[in-house]
């Protein structure tokens, strides 16, 4: 790492293409903190202003994320998801050649709350329960989204069937069920106690909330599904044509 001070680029221009070069490095792809700025303003013979507005340009791209009290290190690769021809979770990540691991697994059968209910065209406050499939998962690495769904009871689902296998395969193949539409709502809150002990992130750590309302071909509800995802590990993109 070295500038060059007898050069015309700007200082805070030779410090930032240097730390393009760091953020390449494969020790701080992995989670190393970058040095601290007292420490590489030195190794550089430059400000800590300079040094800063050439990271402040990198934490504006997402290329960089600052921990306070704790120093600033590479930005994980989100996982990009958009509108355009809507996939299940499998798929998406399938496409995006990440190969995903289940941290957590539990299904049990629980009454709907009246949003879920009516959904479902059910009654506020029936007695009917939904079959329910709770998932913890993400790369090999950490988990990144905690998924909980609720299924239309009227599919008679038992939860015996083998969740390890992709969700709307076991509705194709077992119960003929053939998803056809996906509505979305997106909103973003922080964590709290409960969601980040299942991310492994802080509890005042930000997250994205992603409620999928999804329907057969015959506009049948067919499942409620909220994702709680890491918001250092996932985009969402939207694109508009007129």
């Amino acid at each position: 790492m070295k500038i060059d001070h007898d050069s015309d680029k700007p200082l805070h221009i030779q410090a930032e293409e240097i730390l393009r070069q760091l953020i390449e490095d494969e020790e701080y792809k992995n989670g190393k903190l970058l040095p601290n700025e007292v420490e590489l303003s030195e190794q550089l013979r430059i400000s800590r202003n300079t040094l800063r507005q050439a990271i402040n340009k990198l934490v504006f791209e997402g290329l960089l994320v600052r921990k306070k009290g704790l120093g600033t290190k590479v930005a994980r690769k989100g996982i990009v998801s958009g509108v355009q021809n809507w996939l299940s979770f499998s798929q998406e990540m399938k496409m995006l050649g990440i190969e995903i691991r289940n941290f957590e697994l539990h299904i049990c059968f629980r009454r709907p709350t009246d949003e879920i209910a009516s959904f479902f065209n059910l009654p506020a406050g029936t007695d009917t329960r939904c079959v329910v499939l709770e998932r913890v998962r993400g790369k090999k690495e950490y988990p990144f989204v905690y998924f909980v769904s609720y299924f239309n009871p009227t599919i008679q689902m038992t939860g015996e069937e083998n969740f390890i296998r992709p969700l709307y395969e076991i509705l194709e193949e077992q119960y003929h069920i053939v998803v056809k539409t996906s509505k979305e709502e997106i909103s973003a809150r922080l964590a709290g106690e409960s969601i980040a002990e299942k991310l492994e992130i802080d509890a005042s750590d930000p997250i994205l909330i992603r409620k999928r309302f999804v329907y057969d071909e015959n506009d049948v509800p067919v499942e409620y599904n909220i994702g709680y995802y890491r918001a250092d590990s996932f985009r969402y993109t939207i694109e508009a044509k007129r």
